[in-house]
């Protein structure tokens, strides 16, 4: 059964953008979900519609196959449920501290000071954020903001993340937290949606792919049949992951077999090439 689904999705800014044209999709519980696109083919537009802060212009979506409420007790329960950490930090964070910004939202959504105060404690110590808790949030560097955006969202105990290019503006110490973040939050059964123009991680780490183009659904599938179809990678802008790309050329020249599994990393490549060597 589909936790999220999105029927005949349109949306359409004030200035007459059609960001989004007809989007058909579902979404099952507990997947890892990764949306690609080109800038400008909906992504984001359509994260903001998960998450009720845009109401489309026309179709339904839906959670537990109930229609969205956008009453202000609707979005409340909502926002509690569908989580969305946005591309930069800072359109999201405002409050004075840490702490506080973590506090906000839940106690927001009705829950008694003891268990929100239960429940940031603990954010703050899965996320390891616990040296800069009582900072102001404008004096964080952008890896810590990024971390406290996600703790505003996992002290909701929501069951769907939205995570738009998580990694962005990111260095590759706060990139590897960030992404080990994540896969202990889809370990304990949260779907998890990420947009990214990382083809690598994407390919690595998701159960499915979705490419967007022009405001609709291009093609959905397993990592390993949208990253082998090479029209609409060039339609998107995107290349193959490096492991499909070095994997294709090992086969073509030989040097192993195309009826072994699609690596989907490099790690995994090079243990095939050393077994081939054996």
């Amino acid at each position: 059964m589909s936790i999220i689904r999105a029927e005949n999705l349109h949306f359409t800014y004030e200035d007459g953008t059609e960001a989004l044209r007809g989007i058909d999709l579902s979404v099952e519980a507990g997947q890892k979900i990764a949306l690609l696109g080109a800038n400008g083919s909906g992504k984001s537009t359509f994260f903001l519609c998960l998450n009720g802060i845009n109401q489309p212009k026309e179709g339904t979506l839906y959670l537990h196959d109930k229609p969205y409420d956008y009453s202000k007790k609707g979005l409340l329960e909502l926002r509690s449920k569908v989580g969305i950490v946005f591309q930069d930090p800072d359109n999201q964070l405002f409050s004075a501290s840490v702490f506080q910004e973590i506090s906000f939202g839940v106690l927001n959504i009705g829950v008694d000071e003891k268990e929100a105060e239960r429940r940031v404690e603990e954010a703050i110590n899965e996320l390891e954020i616990t040296p800069f808790r009582h900072k102001p949030t404008h004096f964080l560097s952008g890896g810590q903001k990024k971390q406290v955006s996600v703790a505003d969202i996992l002290v909701m105990d929501p069951e769907v993340i939205v995570l738009d290019e998580p990694a962005a503006a990111l260095d590759p110490k706060h990139t590897i937290i960030l992404n080990h973040l994540i896969e202990k939050l889809s370990a304990r059964g949260i779907t998890i949606i990420i947009s990214t123009h990382d083809v690598d991680h994407a390919f690595a780490w998701a159960d499915e792919v979705i490419l967007f183009h022009k405001g609709k659904v291009l093609r959905r599938g397993t990592p390993e049949e949208v990253f082998s179809a090479a029209e609409d990678l060039e339609k998107t802008n995107l290349a193959k992951p490096a492991a499909l790309r070095l994997f294709d050329n090992l086969v073509a020249n030989g040097v192993l077999d195309a009826d072994e599994p699609i690596p989907r990393n490099l790690d995994t490549l090079e243990m095939y090439i050393r077994e081939r060597r054996k």
